[in-house]
């Protein structure tokens, strides 16, 4: 992150709590500027959080019906937490051109045993570690150029955003604190409105769980502001071990897994939001993803998508902001020959981005689904938000993997017992969602969230009975420096 971007995040914060001051007062009260020299910056970063969660028939306490020797407890707690320091630097080498860099690592943990069993765990790893080389100027044409270990998202994050893992061996499996990809090559340039990135990145992923996925694209985006954009993303994975499950032909029979199949995976990703309106109506807004994916070694035509329309009420009391989003992710169609399961890959899994409900995100990936979403935002005061967050959650194709192969069953067809994939009914749940968040001052934010699922009809056909609500709560402190 530059200067001017840390600034602006800092001035931001103060300017919640009414504090905002100028840029030169704002720095002269920042205890981790190192160094602050014409031509020479350096600054220490620091970032940890602590996150006690609880969890109540964890999946619609499917370990019962699947895995009843397990020992699997549908009912835990669990405390996690990360510690992220860092330094980093910017120097002017020329007129208008700069040398930036980054070093950090995550160390993090948990306590108990967390969603996926997994407990006592934690470890130290690197997070950034790049250097790059951009111009500076304000306005006109631009260039940035880095490489090494780094955050970087494409798009609105519909595929390419998070490039680091968290959870299981490493703990912290909620607050999910790495980001950055384990190797990361990112070419930006362009000139005022319109830029055009290329982008080779490797996923930080967990080392028993490496798929070795290396990708290689192009995005093109023109954008206003943060509120009004369009932009187009090209990838190809250039290689991968990672598996797909295919259905199995009508739906009988258990997945038939493909290993490496997405070796070869090429997409398209357009993307864009706008407010279109002046005057009354210049608070709403509109918004639209699209991706196609193909790769003919394996026969995959695959394709998903979200449309999203809200409206802010800026000059109501509260400024409540109210919006409703549809995504859909396609699904192996079991009376096909080709494949159609979409690969969400590295996508931006929370609520507020491209997860496909609350509780429900952690039972599927963004493949086999679809969702209609329905979120309401009020701010009391200027440090205070409320978000309700309601799901209604359905499998686009009947008896086809949703994830992996989960939710495989045995169906009576005929009087025989039949191993069957996926759901025999396309309501898979319905989620509720409450979260508060708190700006305690410009480096410290509280969050704290409940959240209910019902399973629905989809559910109920995996366990033969109607399956348990699932129940879970949380609260974390971040701050970061």
């Amino acid at each position: 992150m530059d200067k001017r971007e840390d600034r602006r995040r800092t001035i931001a914060a103060l300017g919640v709590l009414g504090l905002a001051a100028a840029p030169d007062a704002a720095r002269a009260q920042d205890p981790m500027l190192l160094i602050d020299e014409p031509g020479l910056e350096v600054r220490l970063h620091l970032q940890a959080g602590v996150n006690a969660v609880a969890e109540q028939n964890l999946f619609w306490n499917f370990a019962d019906t699947f895995a009843p020797t397990s020992g699997f407890d549908s009912d835990t707690r669990w405390l996690e937490g990360y510690f992220m320091p860092g330094i980093s630097f910017t120097a002017d080498v020329g007129e208008h051109v700069a040398l930036y860099g980054r070093l950090s690592a995550v160390a993090s943990g948990t306590l108990g045993t967390d969603a996926f069993d997994a407990g006592g765990t934690g470890a130290v790893t690197l997070e950034d570690a790049y250097l790059g080389f951009r111009t500076t100027a304000e306005t006109g044409s631009f260039f940035d150029m880095s490489v090494g270990p780094r955050p970087f998202k494409a798009g609105t994050g519909m595929l390419i955003a998070n490039g680091g893992s968290s959870g299981f061996e490493r703990g912290a499996l909620k607050l999910g604190p790495r980001k950055a990809w384990e190797q990361a090559a990112i070419l930006r340039f362009g000139r005022d409105d319109l830029a055009a990135t290329a982008f080779y990145i490797d996923a930080n992923e967990l080392s028993d769980k490496d798929s070795g996925t290396k990708i290689l694209g192009t995005d093109l985006r023109y954008e206003v502001d943060e509120y009004r954009y369009a932009g187009l993303t090209f990838g190809h994975v250039v290689n991968s071990n990672s598996p797909y499950p295919r259905a199995a032909a009508g739906g009988i029979g258990p997945p038939v897994i493909l290993p490496g199949a997405r070796d070869g995976l090429s997409f398209l990703n357009a993307y864009g939001r706008a407010n279109p309106f002046e005057g009354a109506l210049a608070g709403f807004f509109v918004g639209g993803d699209f991706a196609y994916q193909w790769n003919p070694d394996i026969d995959l035509r695959a394709w998903g998508g979200r449309i999203q329309i809200g409206y802010a009420f800026e000059e109501m009391s509260w400024a409540p902001t109210i919006s409703y989003s549809y995504q859909t992710f396609s699904g192996d169609d079991p009376s096909t020959s080709r494949l159609e399961r979409f690969d969400p890959l590295y996508y931006e899994g929370n609520p507020s981005s491209w997860s496909t409900g609350t509780k429900s995100s952690m039972m599927f990936l963004n493949s086999n689904v679809s969702a209609h979403q329905i979120s309401l935002q009020v701010k009391p005061t200027q440090a205070d938000t409320w978000t309700l967050r309601y799901a209604h959650i359905r499998a686009n194709e009947l008896n086809s993997p949703i994830q992996f192969g989960q939710g495989t069953r045995l169906d009576d067809i005929d009087g025989t017992p039949t191993p069957m994939a996926g759901v025999g009914n396309r309501h898979l749940a319905d989620d509720i969602y409450l979260e508060y968040s708190r700006v305690i001052n410009p480096n410290t934010f509280l969050t704290a969230g409940a959240s209910i699922s019902f399973p629905g009809k989809g559910i109920d056909s995996l366990t033969k009975e109607n399956s348990p609500n699932w129940l879970g709560g949380f609260v974390n402190v971040i701050v970061n420096f």
